[in-house]
């Protein structure tokens, strides 16, 4: 599976609202500048994440998959919790909720031949990708802000990123992984069959690496809907242990927080300048964070709203200075904290 060997294939596609292209970092040498996509999202080849969901979107008898979007393809409107049985389409009976927040999207590949190839794709885009139909960017979504996060990782660790998946309970609306690979991986398995429902602990800290050298140090933070935990100030201020500097929507309700010294929260300004493309947060659906100090690049699954403490949520943090680098200073200016 060549696609998974490509450079790596660690790559981060920030696309700000109405950019066709958006700026793309890449692993190695790459991430040292942000650069122009190659090509616009909507292009069905000729850019970064074109090729990282060409055996995705295509058939391929070697690379196998789930794919995970609480707004699946061509099931519009869709408001669930995660009890769908992993068949090739979207169970569309599933049991329905009202929660407005459910934005776990990604999918996890693995080569099923002797090769070690896997990726984990993390992204913010509704409706996409379609599993083996071809690739199709939604033409709406170009308007919107989104982030695009490509790792690669060794098949060992599939494993434990399915077990923080459990704790999340994303929709999965594809799988066709064999079940000779899911019975020798027992969360995938249960992730797949929904058996997501764990009784405590209410909240997970998983550690991975990235498969190509040098290799990225990847944390994984989950906690269920019965936690009650904010996932922002209640999770990652107290595992990361420093303050966070926050790019996300908010409600009336949560604040900036500066009441205890080296663990604040602070709300990023609306706009920002992702190396010249300009978003605000009437536009961009991404959701993330910066430490203070420290070099944590985390994408989080929800907004900065108190709704949230009742729902399942996900953070994936990167510990690399020139990523950190890059969003801190898009991150430079915080509101006013108490």
């Amino acid at each position: 599976m060549d696609v998974m060997k490509w450079t790596g294939m660690r790559a981060i596609l920030y696309k700000a609202p109405a950019q066709a292209e958006g700026k793309l970092l890449t692993a190695g040498a790459g991430a040292a500048n942000w650069a122009g996509n190659a090509a616009a999202v909507t292009a069905i080849n000729g850019h970064s994440f074109a090729k990282a969901l060409e055996h995705v979107i295509g058939a391929d008898p070697n690379n196998k998959f789930i794919s995970y979007n609480n707004h699946p393809p061509d099931v519009p409107k869709v408001r669930t919790k995660s009890n769908s049985k992993g068949n090739e389409k979207c169970n569309c009976d599933i049991k329905q909720r009202s929660v407005q927040h459910i934005q776990h999207l990604g999918v996890l590949m693995m080569d099923i031949t002797v090769a070690d190839a896997a990726a984990w794709i993390v992204h913010t885009v509704p409706g996409f990708p379609k599993a083996r139909t071809g690739y199709l960017f939604p033409p709406a979504e170009v308007q919107k802000g989104h982030l695009l996060i490509c790792l690669t990782i060794k098949e060992d660790q599939i494993d434990t990123i399915a077990m923080t998946l459990r704790i999340a309970t994303p929709l999965i609306y594809y799988n066709d992984i064999p079940d000779a690979q899911m019975n020798s991986r027992p969360n995938l398995r249960k992730l797949v069959s929904g058996e997501s429902r764990l009784t405590p602990p209410l909240t997970v800290t998983r550690d991975t690496t990235t498969a190509a050298a040098p290799s990225l140090k990847v944390t994984i933070y989950s906690k269920g809907e019965k936690s009650r935990y904010e996932i922002y100030r209640r999770v990652l201020v107290r595992k990361l242990k420093t303050t966070i500097k926050v790019w996300t929507t908010r409600d009336k309700i949560l604040k900036s927080d500066c009441k205890t010294f080296g663990r604040n929260l602070k709300l990023v300004t609306s706009p920002i300048s992702v190396d010249g493309h300009a978003s605000s947060l009437e536009n961009d659906v991404s959701q993330w964070i910066v430490s203070e100090p420290g070099n944590k690049f985390c994408v989080v699954d929800k907004p900065y709203h108190k709704s949230q403490a009742k729902e399942p949520a996900m953070a994936v943090c990167i510990d690399d200075a020139t990523i950190f680098g890059h969003f801190n200073r898009i991150a430079q200016n915080v509101e006013n904290c108490a």
